[in-house]
């Protein structure tokens, strides 16, 4: 048997690792050790980090941003039908109202007539309240009637196609003499239209103490300018109320007639003034929706008036008060009377004269509304319902749809003295 290889010098027959392998082995140690250390520092920040359910919120914590409740939208109002109207078109007119009762009811000789023919401040803004609740619409005259050429080539007037909100009842609305008379300046009404500072109608006049007086309260045309401001569904395309005008003492209280008996330079000169002064005015009502009308120079009894007498009359009003006011195709008959004693008929010879230059609505006094085409000429015939004193105390019910008279009565009027007194309690 062969004897084993003889072992070398120095050797065992023990493995030992290299020296450098130790090594490793000695960091790979060291690093677990740091590694575990490191995971039980920082744990504790890894820990619950997703947000907390609401009942879990910590008392220090900020409180968490909420976005304000929106308002609900306005919700769009359904718009109202718009209806051809083939029913009465109401007219009702009135005279300038009285701002002072206590100065127009004093027993003097005015006091019979503004009672009769008048209403007060107080009274006209009822009415115009009762007017807005009871469905009824303000329309401008000029867009009830239209003038047609027929099929035998001859203009004549036709019923326009008036058009207005469903379930409106339309009307309109006249202003007699608003020329601020000296009579009525003395007696408890205003004096003027005036533009304020913003702009808008407001009348001028002088209190009882004899201060001056600046408002929209006490005069007719700015309370109705003034309640369509306020009430914008009273008015139908912006329509305001027809003013009807006489020349011989100005007009809209100011003093723009001329003189037949004062030709000095200085009553021209004044004169000059005051259509200077009344333009802008003039232009401001037009623009609010106001529209004019011819009531005759001299507030004429146009019955009892021959054509050469109603002619020279027109002719007058045509040179002093149409450049102001432009043209009109309205004339308002004064104090009840028609031309010719009855105009419902064949025309007369001063029918056709005012005829000839222009007009061709022509509006009388009556009990009710009334209309009638003429056939023979391009003209219509209108009756209106006076709005006065005389009305309140003794027709009640005649004007019951449009407003109750005893809602309407001012405890100013007087009532029980001087022969006054009403048929209703």
């Amino acid at each position: 048997m062969a004897a084993p290889p003889p072992k070398k010098q120095g050797t065992t027959n023990t493995y030992r690792p290299p020296k450098n392998t130790r090594a490793i082995v000695l960091r790979c140690a060291l690093a677990a050790v740091v590694g575990t250390l490191l995971f039980f520092l920082v744990r504790p920040f890894f820990i619950d980090i997703a947000p907390p359910r609401p009942s879990e919120t910590p008392e220090t914590s900020a409180p968490a941003e909420t976005e304000e409740p929106s308002e609900p939208p306005t919700p769009t109002p359904e718009e109202v039908p718009i209806v051809r109207y083939g029913g009465v078109v109401e007219q009702l007119f009135f005279n300038q109202v009285i701002a002072y009762p206590a100065l127009a009811f004093d027993g003097d000789k005015y006091e019979a007539d503004f009672d009769r023919y008048k209403l007060t401040a107080d009274e006209f803004k009822r009415i115009l309240q009762s007017l807005y609740d009871n469905n009824y619409i303000l329309v401008n005259m000029n867009d009830v009637w239209a003038e047609e050429r027929n099929p035998a080539g001859e203009y004549r007037m036709v019923r326009a196609a008036l058009m207005v909100p469903k379930d409106k009842k339309p009307v309109v609305l006249s202003f007699d003499d608003i020329n601020y008379y000296d009579s009525e300046r003395a007696n408890g009404l205003m004096q003027k239209l005036i533009i304020g500072r913003d702009g808008e109608i407001w009348s001028y006049g002088k209190g009882p103490d004899g201060n001056d007086v600046v408002t929209q309260d006490l005069d007719a045309i700015a309370i109705l300018d003034k309640f369509c401001r306020e009430h914008p569904d009273f008015s139908l395309n912006g329509a305001r109320g027809c003013i009807s005008l006489t020349g011989y003492q100005g007009v809209l209280g100011y003093r723009t007639n001329t003189s037949t008996t004062d030709l000095s330079p200085e009553f021209e000169e004044a004169r000059q003034k005051e259509i200077a002064a009344v333009r802008p005015v003039i232009t401001k009502l037009k623009a609010e929706g106001w529209y004019f009308a011819c009531h005759t120079y001299a507030h004429s009894a146009l019955s009892k008036t021959k054509l050469e007498a109603a002619s020279a009359d027109l002719d007058r009003w045509m040179r002093e008060v149409a450049p102001l006011t432009g043209s009109t195709q309205i004339v308002t008959y004064p104090m009840y009377n028609r031309l010719d004693g009855k105009d419902t008929g064949t025309p007369g010879e001063c029918f056709l004269y005012y005829q000839s230059q222009g007009f061709r609505i022509f509006c009388a006094d009556g009990k009710e509304a009334f209309s009638k085409l003429k056939e023979s000429v391009s003209a219509v015939t209108v009756d209106r319902m006076l709005c006065g004193g005389l009305t309140l105390r003794n027709q009640r019910e005649r004007y019951s749809r449009f407003y109750d008279a005893k809602e309407i009565w001012d405890d100013t009027r007087p009532l029980g003295v001087r022969g006054f007194t009403r048929a209703w309690e």
